[in-house]
C-alpha cells in the first residue's frame, strides 16, 4: 500500500470514530406490578442490563427529557417516585392527590399523573422543584394518560365513566370531553404532519379491538373488532373486562400495533387505511391438564427505528421482543411479578459515550 492510500485509509478511520461514538443507547423500562422492582434491557442485545429495586407498587413510567431522571407512579404509597438514571437510586418521593396509574412527561418536562381513585384528577408535578404544584379536576378516575406529539394537549381516560378528556397544556384546563360508551382502556395517539394530534386510537372495556377517534372532529370515527381465533387460550378470571390492553402508533407512523389477550397474539395495521398487515403470536404456557395459557399481553413500546416492539407478557414474567419487518418473534427476555407498563428511553449519544468508556474500563 503506498502512502497516499495509506492515509486515505487513515481518514477513512477517523471519519468512522465519531459516528460510533455518537449512536445513541436505547433501554427498554418495565414495571414489575407484582413485584418490587423494574427490569431494564438493552435494546440492542435484549438483556437485562439493571434493576431498580426497592418499589414496591411500580405502575406507570417515563423519563425527564435529558434522560437523567426515571419517573414511576408508586401505588403502595399514592406518590410519584424519582429515581437517578445511572444509578437506580431513589432521589426523592413526590406525595399525590390521590392513588396514581399511569403517567407522562411534557416537553418542558412537566410530568403528569393519572389520579385513580375518587373523583379522579390530573396531578402536574413542576420538573424543577419536583413538587406538585396542581390538581386537575376531570370526569371520573383516570386509567391513563398520555401527552400528545406537540405537548400541547394532555389526553386522559376514565373506566368508570368512559370519558375521554383534553387538557390544554399552556393553561392546565380542560378544554373538552368526549364520552364513548364503554370505559376507557389504554390509547395512542397518531401525530399529524405539524405534530398535533390527527387521531386516537382507544381500547375499551369488554372489547376485544379499539374505537378510533378523529381530534379535529371530536368524534368517534370507527371502531374495529380484532380477528377471532380457533384456540381457546386460558387465562384469570379477571380478563374478560379488558381483552385487548396495549397499543401503539409505530415511531415511523406507518403501522398500528394492538395486543389481544384470548388471541394471545399481536396485530399490526397499516395506518393509512387501518388494514390488517399480520399478527405474531405470543409464547404461551403449557401445562398437564390445560388448554395453552395466555402470556397475558400488556404493554408495548418500540425502538425508536421502528424496527422492533416489547410486549410486556403479565402472565408469563416476561417480555416479548418481535421483529416488526419480519412479523416474528425473536426474543423473550425473563422479568419480575406481572410486568405491565413499559417504556422506551433513548439516552443521548454524550451519556452513552461516557458509559461506554466506563464499561471498558477494568
Amino acid at each position: 500500500m503506498n502512502l497516499r492510500n495509506l492515509l486515505q485509509l487513515v481518514c477513512f478511520l477517523l471519519a468512522l470514530a465519531p459516528i460510533s461514538a455518537r449512536a445513541d443507547l436505547v433501554r427498554v423500562y418495565v414495571t414489575n406490578s407484582a413485584g418490587d422492582s423494574i427490569h431494564v434491557i438493552d435494546a440492542g442485545n435484549n438483556k437485562v442490563v439493571q434493576e431498580i429495586k426497592g418499589i414496591e407498587g411500580a405502575h406507570g413510567i417515563a423519563f425527564s427529557p435529558d434522560a437523567s431522571r426515571v419517573y414511576v407512579s408508586d401505588e403502595a404509597s399514592s406518590t410519584l417516585d424519582v429515581f437517578d438514571r445511572k444509578s437506580g437510586r431513589l432521589a426523592k418521593q413526590v406525595l399525590l392527590s390521590g392513588h396514581p396509574n399511569n403517567i407522562a412527561v411534557a416537553k418542558d418536562g412537566r410530568v403528569v399523573v393519572g389520579i385513580a381513585r375518587g373523583a379522579g384528577a390530573l396531578d402536574i408535578i413542576d420538573p424543577t422543584t419536583l413538587a406538585r404544584v396542581k390538581s386537575v379536576p376531570v370526569n371520573g378516575p383516570l386509567h391513563n394518560v398520555y401527552v400528545t406529539p406537540d405537548s400541547k394537549h394532555v389526553v386522559t381516560g376514565s373506566i368508570r365513566t368512559g370519558i375521554i378528556t383534553f387538557i390544554d397544556l399552556a393553561t392546565e384546563q380542560p378544554v373538552w370531553e368526549l364520552k364513548l360508551d364503554k370505559g376507557i382502556r389504554p390509547m395512542t395517539i397518531e401525530a399529524a404532519p405539524d405534530g398535533s394530534p390527527k387521531r386516537i386510537f382507544v381500547q375499551l372495556t369488554a372489547f376485544n379491538g379499539f374505537a378510533v377517534v378523529d381530534f379535529a372532529a371530536r368524534k368517534e370515527i370507527a371502531r374495529i373488532e380484532l380477528p377471532k381465533i380457533e384456540t381457546d387460550f386460558e387465562t384469570d378470571g379477571g380478563r374478560a373486562g379488558a381483552p385487548s390492553h396495549g397499543i401503539g402508533v409505530a415511531p415511523d407512523g406507518k403501522t398500528l400495533w394492538v395486543t389481544s389477550i384470548p388471541n394471545n397474539a399481536v396485530y399490526a395495521y397499516s395506518l393509512e387505511n387501518l388494514k390488517l398487515n399480520g399478527e405474531v403470536a405470543l409464547p404461551s404456557l403449557q401445562l398437564a391438564g390445560h388448554a395453552p395459557i395466555s402470556a397475558v399481553a400488556n404493554w408495548v413500546t418500540f425502538t425508536p427505528d421502528s424496527n422492533a416492539i416489547y410486549v410486556s407478557n403479565a402472565g408469563l414474567r416476561s417480555v416479548s421482543v418481535i421483529d416488526t419487518r419480519a412479523m416474528k418473534l425473536v426474543a423473550v427476555v425473563p422479568v419480575g411479578e406481572v410486568p405491565k407498563r413499559i417504556n422506551t428511553l433513548v439516552i443521548p449519544s454524550s451519556a452513552a459515550s461516557a458509559a461506554a468508556r466506563r464499561a471498558s474500563l477494568p
